[in-house]
């Protein structure tokens, strides 16, 4: 089987992360040749097999424009040069200039996070319907998605859930994040409870709840740590700790006690997955899918609101035993709906 994976940008993400871990599965099987189109270079692909061919189309970008008709005719090309038995398109753009360039009975398409189109970029949503018969399989990344798809039109689409390997077995090598280490290690040696974030600043991951949460939160031996920020935020409260951008982030994820996502919207978090790898519980934006992967046994999918959030760390601060089977609980929510095995199996029953 030829199967192309193809997605707008090579910049780290949920949807990249899906779509090399999809890769890397389908390229260790025998008979099966598989390539990464994506625009680029960016860091996503550092742990791409070696075997899986990437082609780059360097106008492909997030933003709508006349590069756009590049993009179109470049993957045009590369259809007629590859034939591909199988194209899996990832997110909205790609999505929409891959359903123009090849043939729809080829085509697998999966929204990661459809209310990043239905509320956030709506222009989009016209496109969306226009265009949902160009596939074989449209996919959401949780029944929220599906439904959402189903109440704007869009029929027939099929929930298959994000899945990652599993980060706490992984690459143990951490020279290159020992300066930040050291860092949680030392808020640890002060007494620290550690909550945590692994997201880039904007608009849709909330950094002014994440800073008001932190401001109004009453224990002294809280550290609000947020990973990821390209930039260093100015005036933030004094119990906020900014790390910067981290290559493989979840190293880190070991070190901290509460992962916690403040969101406007989100699709089904790989951050949030990756923390329950590790074992950790989860507080959350109850948007998107994530009330489909936190039950109150692993973690809360909460409303944005301050005080919801600090009335659920607080608890795992104080009460040890909940805190303790909600770690148990976390790693075995992982392994039993959302390991990587159980995705690709899934993507490979559409592939046919």
């Amino acid at each position: 089987m030829k199967l192309m994976q193809v997605i707008t940008q090579s910049e780290l993400g949920g949807a990249q992360s899906v779509a090399l871990q999809l890769a890397n599965y389908f390229v260790a099987q025998e008979g099966n040749t598989v390539y990464m189109v994506s625009g680029g270079p960016g860091d996503a692909w550092k742990e791409l097999d070696p075997r899986v061919q990437v082609i780059y189309i360097k106008e492909s970008r997030k933003k709508i424009g006349l590069q756009d008709i590049i993009v179109f005719l470049k993957l045009w090309l590369i259809r007629l040069k590859y034939k591909p038995d199988v194209v899996h398109l990832h997110s909205s753009k790609a999505g929409a200039l891959g359903r123009l360039a090849f043939p729809c009975k080829r085509i697998i398409y999966t929204v990661h996070g459809f209310d990043s189109i239905r509320l956030a970029f709506r222009a989009f949503l016209p496109i969306e319907k226009l265009l949902k018969k160009c596939a074989k399989y449209i996919v959401g990344v949780s029944r929220y998605d599906v439904e959402n798809l189903e109440k704007e039109g869009v029929k027939g689409s099929v929930c298959v859930y994000n899945g990652i390997s599993d980060k706490s077995l992984g690459d143990n090598n951490t020279d290159d994040i020992q300066t930040e280490i050291s860092r949680l290690q030392a808020l640890k040696n002060e007494g620290k409870f550690i909550v945590a974030t692994i997201a880039r600043l904007g608009k849709q991951k909330k950094f002014d709840l994440f800073c008001e949460i932190a401001e109004r939160y009453p224990n002294p031996n809280i550290a609000f740590v947020w990973i990821g920020n390209q930039t260093q935020p100015e005036n933030t409260p004094p119990n906020v700790y900014c790390l910067g951008e981290v290559k493989a982030a979840h190293r880190l994820l070991s070190c901290i006690d509460l992962f916690i996502l403040t969101s406007n919207y989100e699709g089904l978090p790989i951050s949030i997955i990756e923390a329950l790898s590790y074992g950790k519980p989860v507080v959350a934006s109850d948007v998107g899918g994530t009330c489909e992967i936190l039950d109150g046994n692993n973690g809360y999918a909460l409303p944005n609101r301050a005080e919801a959030f600090i009335e659920k760390i607080e608890r795992y601060r104080n009460e040890s035993e909940v805190y303790e089977e909600a770690c148990r609980a976390a790693r075995s929510t992982y392994l039993q709906y959302f390991t990587v095995e159980k995705m690709c199996v899934e993507y490979g029953g559409l592939y046919g």
